[in-house]
């Protein structure tokens, strides 16, 4: 399994505590450090679509420019600027398997992971 996100995340701070109490083992992959692949978004975006994980309540989208949100056209667009900003992609992101998700929810993460 593996988990993607920013380590100073309190979402991510939150799920991961929730997988170590539960004994459940995972890789960690660190946006900040270690970026995020444009085949990586591509496989995201053909799953559930990028909408789904890219986040506009986040900081980092609502202090983005006017004319940077206006030129989101189209999935391309927006996976280029989601690989340049990886704060805007809604985090954790859960890999283990064919299971994709993209938050915190403990029902989910129980009837998944455990």
């Amino acid at each position: 399994m593996k988990v993607y996100g920013i380590t100073n995340c309190n979402t991510v701070k939150k799920a991961l505590d929730w997988l170590k109490a539960h004994n459940v083992a995972y890789e960690f992959h660190d946006f900040k450090k270690l970026g995020v692949s444009t085949e990586k978004l591509n496989e995201w975006d053909s799953k559930v679509g990028y909408e789904r994980f890219m986040n506009k309540q986040g900081l980092t989208y609502k202090q983005l420019d006017a004319a940077v949100k206006d030129a989101i056209k189209t999935k391309d667009d927006a996976l280029q600027l989601l690989q340049q900003k990886t704060s805007m992609i809604k985090r954790p992101v859960i890999e283990k398997d064919d299971f994709l998700f993209f938050g915190f929810d403990e029902a989910v993460y129980s009837k998944e992971l455990l």
